[in-house]
């Protein structure tokens, strides 16, 4: 039976310090029973001799200092888990919110979990097919990897996260597919959205979602990712799943972490945020990966929106150290009406070269990747171009590289929300679009494909 305490010395906002106690550790959880018997979670942040600071999980109405008593549990916060949570929607602290019955554990899992053993490793290197042809085509995602998405305040990452989640899956392959998606201070509008688009397409059923709203409590925004994570992990590495793990929103995330930091008087470091928010961040991410002698995986995309589009903001910044790369969500093409706005020039995909090619997408992806890249680049610089000195300035080439770039943005990258493009759709659009080009400025593409593939989309235009 744990011992219990009546020394609660003071209450301030979500923290709590409870004096002369024994044998209590670091995140331990805790219990605080009211003198109503109404009872309430917190856990253990700061240890000093005898005194614990505590942060609660609810707010501080009601607790009265002399009556109230503590008890801690003598464990850190788990999440019971078992392949039941498929299909189910969870709070931020991991119980069922969609009117079914507790999920019967086949074990619990400290949800702090550890970061992957960087010898235990085995190399990302597997296609994940998005149905996205901005990030298939050109910033391809591979199982194990951490990709996440930048974006800002009013662009839609809301629904470029949901249309991820419900298309994405492994291609060539039988194995189980799993997406486990963790939304973190989102509007009950928001979470609302996301449990009915899941719903409504059957993605559900692969689905584990965790919702924690804007106004639960700090604590609880800190445990949500690491609820999806353990989730995730058992899927991944006990069921031999590939797991697609979605966070969104990691900026709101970090607030959190602020505004604990700041209730406990510690000395801020960039913007106000606490200066572990580097290491903090990454015993996230790095809980993502594949393992050696395991057949499942989990492959992370972590969402956050940069304040005032500020890509050097500590939170974008740090994110892009742990990473492996990023796509990047423009302000600009969303006034032009491109959905999903994804600026495909700034975004990266350290991992692409690797997941791409024959065999594992098709023999001219990289070749045709490479030229993508080239032409939208040069039709940018014309259409700036044509815009300081006018079209007459141009030359016929040019031309045809301002309406490359038009095209590439209308065809390639807007595509909306609810298509799905198989990667072969996607590399067929390429070349497509390569069309309005003269084969003589195709310098980056193997003459054998060309002969191939510019031939034959010529042939199929002609047709």
């Amino acid at each position: 039976m744990p011992k219990e305490y009546r020394t609660i010395q003071e209450v301030a906002g979500p923290l709590m310090l409870v004096r002369g106690v024994t044998g209590v550790a670091y995140d331990e959880l805790g219990e605080i029973e009211l003198e109503n018997g109404e009872k309430r979670r917190c856990k253990v942040l700061e240890i000093d001799g005898g005194n614990a600071l505590v942060q609660l999980f609810e707010n501080a109405t009601g607790i009265n200092l002399e009556s109230s008593k503590v008890r801690f549990l003598g464990k850190s916060m788990e999440l019971g888990v078992s392949e039941d949570m498929l299909s189910r929607v969870f709070d931020g602290l991991g119980r069922p919110i969609d009117g079914g019955p507790d999920i019967l554990p086949d074990e619990r899992r400290d949800i702090n979990g550890l970061a992957m053993n960087p010898a235990a490793r085995s190399y990302p290197q597997e296609f994940i097919q998005t149905g996205v042809s901005a990030i298939d085509g050109l910033n391809t995602l591979v199982r194990g990897q951490k990709l996440p998405i930048f974006s800002a305040s009013g662009l839609p990452h809301a629904q470029l996260a949901a249309q991820i989640a419900r298309q994405a899956r492994v291609v060539g392959t039988d194995e189980p597919f799993a997406v486990v998606f963790a939304a973190i201070g989102i509007t009950f509008e928001e979470s609302n959205y996301f449990i009915q688009s899941f719903r409504e397409t059957g993605a559900i059923d692969r689905t584990v979602l965790f919702i924690n709203l804007a106004n639960d409590p700090a604590v609880e925004r800190i445990a949500t990712p690491r609820m999806a994570l353990t989730a995730a992990e058992y899927l991944a590495f006990e069921k031999n799943m590939h797991v697609l793990v979605i966070l969104t929103d990691i900026t709101n995330y970090a607030d959190a972490l602020r505004e604990v930091s700041a209730a406990r008087k510690e000395v801020p470091g960039r913007r106000g945020y606490p200066g572990y928010m580097y290491t903090d961040l990454a015993s996230l991410y790095e809980r993502a990966g594949r393992q050696k002698g395991r057949s499942g995986s989990i492959t992370l995309i972590p969402i956050l929106t940069m304040p005032e589009d500020d890509i050097t903001h500590p939170i974008p910044d740090l994110t892009g150290y742990i990473t492996e790369g990023q796509v990047i969500l423009s302000r600009d093409l969303y006034r032009k009406g491109i959905e999903p706005p994804i600026d495909v020039l700034p975004s990266l995909s350290r991992l692409k070269d690797k997941g791409i090619g024959k065999g594992k997408t098709r023999e001219d992806h990289a070749d045709l990747m490479n030229q993508l890249f080239a032409a939208y680049a040069r039709g940018k610089e014309a259409k700036e171009l044509m815009v300081i000195l006018g079209e007459a300035a141009l030359t016929d080439v040019d031309k045809l590289y301002a309406r490359f770039a038009d095209e590439f943005e209308r065809q390639y990258v807007s595509q909306g929300y609810r298509t799905d493009r198989s990667v072969q759709e996607t590399l067929d659009i390429g070349w497509k679009l390569l069309r309005i080009l003269p084969r003589t400025e195709l310098k980056r593409v193997k003459d054998e494909y060309l002969d191939k593939y510019y031939e034959d989309a010529a042939q199929a235009g002609r047709c």
